[in-house]
C-alpha cells in the first residue's frame, strides 16, 4: 500500500489533510454524519486523536483478517468494500462516499476485519484509534443509535445481496443490483449517483463485464434507464423491477 500518514494533531475540531503543504483542505467534524450534533469540546477531543492517510486508486485501506485498531472515516474520494471467495475471486459488497465511516464491527467485537476496503480513486481517510472509538460509541447515545441503525441497514443490504447472487440469470442479477443501488433524489427522480463501472457491477453481480454491458444496452434500448455523466437515471423503475422477474426476455 502506497499511503501517507499524517502525524500532526488537530485543533478546534478541524481536519487538515496529509501530504502537500501547498494544498490545504479543512474538513469540519460536525459535517460527518456520525458526529453531527456532538458538543464542540467532544469534537475537539476526537479531532486531536485522529490520524490521516492518503491512498491512491487501487490501494488497500483495510485487509480482510487484519486487526481492528481504528474506526475510519472517508473524507474525500471513493472506496469499495470487497470480500474474496475461496478461489481468490473478488466480490464487491458496497461503496463508500465522503462522510461514511467503516471498520465499526472490529471496534465493537474486537475481532479481525471482515472485509477488505480498496480505493477506487485517490482518497483521504481519517483514523480514530480503537480506545477513543469505543468511548465515542458507548459514551454518546446519539452515536450509539446511529451505529445500531447502520448495522441494521448493513444486515438488510447483505441479505438482499445474497438473494441477488442466488438469481440464476446473469442479466436479472444485473437488473436486481441496479434496482438495489437506485435512490430517489430530491424532486422524485430515481437515480444511481456515482454509477459504478461495468467491471465493478460485474464483480458485485458475479458475472462478466461483457454481460453487464449487454444488460445495460437492453435497459437503454427499452428506455428503462438513461446515462447522465457519472449517474444513471432510472426512468421506469417499475419496468426495471418487472424485468428482474422475467427471465424469458433477458438473455443469458
Amino acid at each position: 500500500m502506497t499511503a501517507e500518514n499524517d502525524t500532526e494533531s488537530l485543533a478546534a475540531g478541524q481536519i487538515p489533510p496529509p501530504a502537500s503543504h501547498s494544498k490545504v483542505v479543512t474538513v469540519h467534524l460536525q459535517n460527518i454524519p456520525l458526529l453531527s450534533g456532538l458538543a464542540p469540546d467532544v469534537l475537539k477531543q476526537i479531532g486531536l486523536s485522529m490520524h490521516f492517510r492518503k491512498v491512491e486508486k487501487d490501494d488497500y485501506v483495510l485487509h480482510k483478517g487484519g486487526g481492528g485498531d481504528y474506526l475510519l472515516f472517508l473524507l474525500a474520494g471513493r472506496l469499495k468494500v470487497v470480500d474474496l471467495t475461496e478461489d481468490g475471486r473478488e466480490i464487491g459488497l458496497s461503496f463508500l462516499s465522503p462522510g461514511d465511516y467503516f471498520g465499526e464491527l472490529s471496534i465493537i467485537d474486537g475481532l479481525p476485519r471482515s472485509a477488505s476496503v480498496i480505493a477506487t480513486e485517490p482518497s483521504l481517510v481519517s483514523l480514530l484509534p480503537r480506545t477513543q472509538a469505543v468511548s465515542l460509541i458507548y459514551a454518546h447515545a446519539l452515536v450509539a443509535e446511529r451505529v445500531m441503525k447502520r448495522l441494521a441497514q448493513k444486515i438488510r443490504s447483505a441479505s438482499s445481496h445474497r438473494a441477488i447472487l442466488g438469481i440464476p440469470n446473469a442479466h436479472q442479477r444485473v437488473f436486481a443490483l441496479l434496482a438495489q443501488l437506485t435512490k430517489t433524489a430530491p424532486g422524485g427522480l430515481d437515480v444511481i449517483e456515482n454509477m459504478p463501472t461495468q467491471q465493478e457491477i460485474a464483480i458485485m453481480a458475479n458475472t462478466s463485464r461483457e454481460t453487464v454491458s449487454r444488460a445495460l444496452q437492453v435497459l437503454i434500448q427499452n428506455e428503462v434507464v438513461e446515462k447522465d455523466l457519472r449517474r444513471l437515471i432510472v426512468r421506469r423503475p417499475a419496468q426495471l423491477k418487472a424485468m428482474i422477474l422475467d427471465s424469458d426476455k433477458n438473455g443469458a
